[in-house]
């Protein structure tokens, strides 16, 4: 299987459970509901249905994909568009992600690559990942040393010592070394260049919807790992080639349905019983059912997760509840979709990430990639635009309408400002969302995130949130996480599990292993 999935010889694979030699007490075929239709539920109830088990699930949205879901909305003038909370990459290094993806498209023929991730500061300089070379270090050097923020000899100024853990990252160990700094103030004790640090990092940083005054240091150098110096596989990424409903919720449905898979969309957990002491479950809904089954995978989003839980005393146990309580999201962001009567010029990249240019963090073309806004722009001769504003601060004197308003011209401002021919386009039609219910992966938050396993041997949690010690991110967290939960669960049945794979669990390159121990042993 990962030599179908992988292109880096080193990916790692995690055996998942082994069927049990011996029969295993169970009345019937198991049933589970899985709460949530994101990514880390249609993992899990992928997971287990492909095993034999009856699975159900219910998602609040009428959608499926969770964040990275779409819809379709109706413009003014009477159109559908397909619409969602914005891009999304999918880096070749996203493994158990791209495992469920195929399950409906083997060849993963709805993927369609990017061939490069610009970006750009206040100044105007300009940072490429085309032609990186794959393998690292040379990866992240090549990359700073063609920046025109980073020159030859900062790499002389550079802080060995402060750098040591991004040598050799490990997991949970780098958690146990840097999550109690902020990943701003790591990165100042490496002497990192400031324009560099905000055009290179701060990038990166922002993609967790925080400010990195208020992100882990862990996360910031786990992040480095997965994409730089523990990988080859490369920093470039593809993209649905459509809505991401079209692309890759609705053949999955198709696929899971026709295995079995109840679906109950638009429909809201309320709370969770206990039954037999703890061996089995009630699950109810607003909809007025209520599910008897042997297992629960809860891969709701933060709020709902705290929501389902303080709502169902049977779950509350000492120590656990509090850490699903302490979970945090991120600050709120902002999505803005513009239809433009008049196309972006051609040479403008898919994608462009920015820094320095608050509140805008990135600007995407979908008509580079997407069938549906291609569509559009065939019909009406445009372009489709989207700008995101990432972590916005929270602003007591300003309400929601205004600070939408403000936001609206402040983003439309930047985009002129980047791309001066959107000035002359009139804006055919315009879709915006705020969202706050992304993780926040805060100073100090890894050691009281709750884990994929709970107090309750039949129930599991999953999502990006949620704790799993192996190097994986965003996307690939939440996918990673499914799998381990239908893991749990069906080794709890004595059924055979699902591997899961990673890029390397410690530091790539001996020489930096090396750097990193006598670094470390020079502290001392």
């Amino acid at each position: 299987m990962s030599g179908e999935i992988a292109k880096d010889r080193r990916i790692v694979r995690h055996p998942g459970p082994r069927a049990s030699t011996h029969p295993v007490e169970r009345a019937g075929r198991p049933r589970v509901v899985v709460v949530g239709g994101g990514i880390a539920g249609l993992c899990a109830a992928t997971g287990l249905v492909e095993r034999g088990v009856e699975v159900r699930l219910i998602e609040r949205e009428s959608y499926l994909g969770g964040r990275a879901g779409g819809w379709t909305e109706q413009l003014g003038d009477g159109g559908q568009v397909a619409m969602s909370r914005g891009f999304h990459a999918f880096f070749r290094q996203y493994y158990n992600l791209r495992l469920l993806l195929r399950r409906a498209d083997p060849g993963l023929e709805r993927l369609t690559a990017l061939d490069d991730y610009p970006l750009i500061d206040s100044r105007g300089r300009l940072d490429s990942f085309r032609g990186l070379p794959r393998n690292p270090p040379w990866n992240a050097v090549a990359f700073a040393l063609r920046s025109p923020t980073f020159r030859k000899r900062d790499l002389l100024r550079l802080d060995p010592r402060a750098a040591a853990p991004l040598g050799n990252v490990t997991v949970p160990g780098i958690y146990h070394r840097l999550d109690h700094v902020d990943a701003e103030s790591f990165l100042r004790s490496i002497n990192f260049p400031p324009a560099a640090r905000h055009l290179a990092f701060e990038v990166f940083s922002r993609s967790f919807f925080a400010h990195p005054s208020q992100m882990s240091a862990a996360e910031l150098a786990a992040m480095f790992h997965i994409y730089f110096l523990g990988s080859n596989e490369g920093i470039l990424f593809d993209v649905p080639d459509a809505g991401f409903d079209r692309s890759l919720w609705t053949p999955l449905h198709k696929y899971l349905t026709a295995r079995g898979v109840e679906f109950r969309v638009g429909t809201t957990v309320q709370r969770i019983d206990l039954v037999d002491g703890g061996r089995s479950f009630r699950v109810h809904d607003d909809a007025g059912n209520t599910d008897a089954v042997n297992g629960v995978v809860l891969a709701a989003d933060v709020p709902g997760l705290r929501e389902v839980v303080d709502a169902s005393p049977d779950l509350h146990a000492p120590h656990w509840t509090e850490s699903v309580r302490s979970l945090r999201s991120a600050p709120p962001f902002f999505v803005q979709r513009l239809w433009l009567d008049e196309p972006v010029a051609p040479h403008r990249p898919a994608f462009l990430g920015t820094a320095g240019r608050t509140p805008l963090d990135n600007i995407s073309v979908l008509d580079r990639y997407d069938r549906d806004a291609q569509d559009w722009s065939a019909r009406r001769g445009g372009s489709t635009v989207e700008l995101h504003a990432y972590g916005i601060p929270a602003d007591p004197g300003v309400g929601q309408e205004a600070c939408t308003q403000r936001l609206r011209r402040d983003l439309l401002r930047r985009l002129h400002e980047i791309y001066p021919e959107t000035a002359r386009s009139g804006i055919a039609a315009e879709s915006f969302l705020w969202r706050e219910d992304c993780p926040l992966f805060g100073v100090g938050d890894f050691a009281r995130r709750p884990l994929v396993a709970t107090p309750h041997p039949g129930l599991v949690l999953a999502g990006d949130g949620v704790r799993i010690d192996l190097p994986v991110a965003l996307m690939e967290r939440a996918a990673t996480t499914g799998w381990h939960a239908a893991n749990h669960l069906l080794a709890r049945w004595g059924l055979r599990g699902h591997d899961l794979f990673s890029v390397p669990t410690a530091g790539r390159t001996a020489a930096l292993r090396w750097l990193t121990t006598r670094v470390k042993e020079g502290t001392r």
